[in-house]
């Protein structure tokens, strides 16, 4: 007969070598971090966030995600401050602010954190701040992209909904578009915040008082859904031409029943994903080459599944790669309105 004790000792040798195996296999071989200037309350983070968990599982890495909980980029500052002090193995940070966040940026280069930019910010921005390349969208073409189809439509005159004006950036959405359609930006551009109640407000007293507006722009779900629900309570569903950036449940559903026209993408995931795997990836190889790593990414075949998968499509350059601008239609809604809010 087996002594309970002989069995309870067998049984802790094995729980012991089953936790030295998974802990030799689970260890991650390099700590990121990746800062942005979104606050807490932005949802549409959550497909970053996703893209980043995927990487670090599947290059066998551990990314800290942080954010000023208000979205106040001079917080960002401290973030990147303390980046820099923790020696990170590497390191992504949008551009919220390129004249705020360049000195604290500058630590992460004095101590040689190997750092990427993602998001916001231009190509010329990310360069000059002595980054390994930039993940985003060009925010400037996304919007002319977008002002050209609504000049093709004939639109002449837009309302710009920004609702992160803190970030200089926005502007450049609203500023594409306006040019595109041969209107002033600044003289269409409506700074409305983050309160949805009061989004909806502003919106629905601009158009009452501008009767001759023909198309409303959004920057992002969190200015998106309100205006949809101003649009619907005004009567101008459908009436009104509609455009905006990025992708969530209301807009999904506005697209298919026609109160907006188009969604631009930016396709977030791989804005969380490509950064972390390309930092991993020069990690692993002791290379802070970017075309080699690019290279390795694209044949890499978790990223080639990802990609089938998820529908979406990097465009590759010289140094960087875009995220976007893509197109949400009533073409393609169906296939990516299923993936909204987690991979798209």
């Amino acid at each position: 007969m087996k002594s309970p004790l002989g069995k309870m000792l067998r049984l802790t040798a094995a729980a012991l070598s089953l936790g030295l195996c998974a802990g030799a296999y689970a260890e991650p071989v390099a700590h990121f971090d990746f800062i942005t200037h979104a606050p807490d309350s932005d949802a549409w983070w959550n497909t970053v966030k996703n893209g980043i968990k995927q990487a670090d599982a599947d290059f066998n890495v551990q990314t800290d995600y942080r954010n000023p909980p208000n979205g106040d980029v001079a917080d960002m500052v401290q973030l990147i401050n303390q980046a820099a002090a923790r020696n990170y193995d590497g390191v992504v940070t949008t551009i919220a602010d390129y004249d705020l966040l360049k000195g604290a940026v500058s630590k992460l280069k004095a101590k040689n954190i190997p750092f990427i930019t993602a998001n916001t910010g231009t190509e010329q921005q990310s360069a000059d701040l002595g980054a390994l390349m930039h993940v985003g969208q060009p925010e400037y073409l996304a919007g002319k992209e977008a002002g050209l189809r609504a000049k093709a439509d004939g639109v002449k005159t837009f309302l710009c909904v920004n609702h992160y004006a803190t970030n200089p950036l926005s502007f450049e959405r609203c500023r594409g578009f306006g040019d595109a359609i041969g209107a002033d930006s600044k003289a269409s551009t409506l700074d409305v915040g983050t309160d949805p109640t009061g989004i909806e407000s502003k919106v629905s007293a601009y158009l009452r008082s501008h009767p001759n507006t023909q198309a409303v722009l959004t920057l992002g779900p969190t200015s998106a859904d309100p205006t949809i629900r101003a649009v619907n309570k005004l009567g101008l569903a459908g009436k009104i031409w509609f455009a905006t950036f990025d992708i969530d449940s209301d807009v999904a559903k506005a697209i298919k029943d026609g109160t907006v026209r188009f969604c631009t993408d930016q396709q977030p995931y791989l804005q969380g994903y490509i950064p972390i795997a390309m930092l991993a990836i020069m990690h692993r190889s002791h290379n802070a080459d970017i075309a080699a790593a690019r290279k390795e990414l694209e044949k890499d075949p978790k990223f080639i599944k990802h990609l089938q998968e998820y529908g979406l499509k990097p465009v590759y350059e010289a140094r960087n790669i875009s995220s976007g601008p893509g197109f949400i239609t009533p073409q393609n809604i169906e296939q990516v309105s299923a993936l909204a809010g987690r991979y798209r």
